[in-house]
């Protein structure tokens, strides 16, 4: 999260590339445990190359807001949420929504649970709509 923060708010004038960042932030953290590194720079690259797609959604469903304005860290605990949903097939879809919503209460305002929980909520309806989610195994799959 804080590796991609920082790309949020310095790609737009000239800061560091996401490499750079995972290296100095997502790297130290994680080195001495192989399994949570390779998760998190998994997860890490996955926002990062389906940033566009994930901005499409919460577009689509933040209508009142103005992208713009929704705080960045707000903006990369959706974009998280959403990749999670889309591309994390093993991670059941109420973990994501639930630790986007924790990980708010501590970083972000007072309402952007709220928020996070009500634009990933819909967009979780979205995506089973359009037949996009794909979970499977047991606990995974929901009715």
């Amino acid at each position: 999260m804080q590796a991609l923060y920082a790309y949020e708010i310095g790609h737009n004038v000239g800061g560091e590339s996401i490499d750079f960042l995972a290296g100095r932030l997502v790297y130290p953290e994680f080195r001495n445990h192989s399994e949570l590194l390779d998760f998190a720079q998994k997860l890490m690259l996955r926002v990062f190359n389906h940033v566009d797609e994930c901005d499409t959604i919460i577009k689509s469903l933040a209508e009142n807001w103005d992208f713009q304005r929704i705080a960045p860290i707000d903006k990369v605990l959706l974009r998280i949420g959403l990749t999670e949903m889309l591309f994390f097939p093993e991670i059941p879809t109420k973990a994501s929504i639930n630790e986007a919503i924790e990980i708010a209460k501590r970083y972000s305002t007072d309402k952007s649970g709220i928020f996070l929980n009500g634009v990933l909520d819909a967009a979780l309806t979205k995506i089973k709509a359009e037949g996009r989610l794909n979970k499977t195994g047991r606990g995974l799959i929901e009715e």
